[in-house]
């Protein structure tokens, strides 16, 4: 009896384990293959400093509260909505 209970959660891990076999998303940039999430980061780091150029212009870079916190949450913001946007 608990040979059958078990069976279905092995099953279920089988299929996770094969759910990634999948070829990794990749771009060609002069003969070489980059992962596309390399493509979002560096795209993403620029528009972080677009974010903070402008912040600074119109005087609000203090409003934001610690810095520390708020360009990487940027830049991981840009990152994610880019791969979610162009490559998914």
């Amino acid at each position: 009896m608990t040979i059958r209970r078990k069976r279905p959660s092995y099953l279920f891990a089988v299929c996770l384990l094969c759910s990634g076999c999948n070829r990794a998303p990749s771009i060609d940039i002069i003969g070489s293959f980059f992962p596309v999430w390399m493509l979002c980061l560096a795209i993403a780091v620029v528009l972080a400093f677009v974010v903070r150029h402008f912040l600074v212009r119109f005087n609000l870079d203090s409003e934001v509260g610690p810095v520390a916190l708020f360009y990487p949450s940027v830049v991981i913001l840009f990152t994610s909505l880019l791969w979610l946007i162009f490559f998914r």
